[in-house]
């Protein structure tokens, strides 16, 4: 696959196999019609990015159907009001404000007050049309220069331009970076925030990486990509959402830039986050990670003992494929979500039920797949007693 930033050739370093659509969880009829393709991951030394070599169609992922809602989570709304209130500083009195896949609205709602102007783009129809019924403003598409230029009066006089882990979904960074560059005035913000690659590595999260994930960011890749477009990284800040995020704050250039960008790159540099050397370290791990996970749950059957997974995630597919585990090893995954219940996983196919059913079917062990909200969980289902695992350490 080529880099569509610099247009280099990029080899794969690492494969994990067949893979389905992340969110893609299927209908029993429809088990012999599921797409998969081949899910490789390369690195790009020129600009530090860690990318998907292929990947399928955004059209694929981003539709009438899309299976998640922000504001289902009471932890991810709480983050949400804590980012509105640092990201206040960079708001005039009556701000044009954008977000890039806007969701449900759950975040750009917070802007409402103060006669800010906003807008939200969402290119999954049934997302778009909740956060349109609660009157946040919304465009039901995706975000590039041809549908950016629809909205003259935000062109030029954007205050500020916001994504939160959607940055990494869209495949044509340079047409996203050049639409930024249409909206944003010359004092303009942009601030988003993704899932860290030196968190994914450190914590061989591999379960990182699946479709919508096209590629992982770094504070090194970041400033060099946005650097090619007269933008500079003017300060990053470490979030705890998703296992380990960065926040990345981009103005245009001449701005001053915090020394917290120097030390994290400084730290990139020293621990190779920056080159192919720690991807193949990363490969190493994956594999290991692997091969305990698979003799943990054996070790489990072996003994007798029941399994189910806890909360139906995008992530969860790539755990699954990758180790190819099936409902020979769990019983089921419980989770919340209308559109996931009464479904199955994609590719293995293990039944999804409702928290009732989980409730009335406690099993002997859980597989806890999200394992980035452990916390919130834990707390909820403190009436379950028995064994909490993940391939990433509880």
């Amino acid at each position: 696959m080529k880099c569509k930033i610099t247009n280099k050739s990029i080899d794969p370093f690492m494969s994990f196999g067949k893979m389905p659509i992340a969110n893609g969880f299927i209908k029993e009829e429809n088990f012999s019609k599921e797409f998969f393709y081949n899910m490789e991951v390369g690195f790009n030394e020129d600009i530090s990015l860690f990318q998907l070599n292929d990947h399928p169609k955004p059209e694929m992922m981003f539709n009438q159907n899309y299976p998640f809602f922000t504001g289902s989570s009471e932890y991810m709304k709480n983050h949400f009001n804590k980012y509105y209130e640092f990201i206040k500083k960079y708001l005039k009195t009556k701000s044009k404000i954008i977000e890039i896949g806007s969701n449900d609205g759950t975040f750009l709602k917070n802007f409402l007050k103060d006669g800010n102007e906003i807008l939200g783009f969402e290119p999954s129809k049934n997302v778009a049309d909740f956060a349109k019924k609660n009157k946040i403003p919304t465009v039901n598409n995706f975000f590039n220069k041809s549908t950016v230029k629809n909205f003259k009066e935000f062109l030029g006089k954007t205050d500020l331009i916001c994504a939160s882990n959607v940055i990494c979904h869209v495949p044509n960074l340079k047409d996203l970076i050049e639409s930024i560059d249409l909206l944003l005035s010359s004092d303009g913000t942009f601030v988003f925030e993704e899932p860290y690659l030196g968190s994914m590595f450190e914590k061989v999260a591999y379960d990182q990486i699946y479709d919508e994930h096209i590629y992982i960011f770094s504070a090194s890749s970041v400033s060099k990509i946005f650097k090619m477009f007269n933008f500079e990284l003017v300060d990053v800040l470490p979030q705890t959402t998703h296992g380990g995020s960065m926040r990345y704050i981009i103005k245009r250039e001449n701005k001053p830039i915090s020394p917290k960008v120097k030390t994290i790159l400084s730290y990139e540099s020293e621990n190779k986050l920056d080159s192919l050397d720690s991807c193949i370290k990363f490969k190493k791990n994956c594999e290991i990670s692997k091969e305990n996970i698979l003799n943990k749950i054996n070790f489990l059957k072996k003994a007798g003992k029941s399994i189910c997974g806890y909360a139906a995630t995008s992530k969860s597919t790539t755990i699954l494929n990758y180790c190819k585990i099936d409902k020979s090893c769990i019983d089921f995954i419980c989770d919340t979500t209308i559109e996931k219940i009464g479904k199955f996983s994609p590719g293995m196919h293990i039944p999804i039920k409702d928290m009732n059913y989980f409730h009335n079917n406690m099993t002997d062990c859980i597989y806890l797949f999200a394992w980035n909200h452990k916390e919130e969980i834990l707390n909820k289902e403190k009436q379950f007693k028995g064994e909490w695992f993940s391939h990433v350490s509880l």
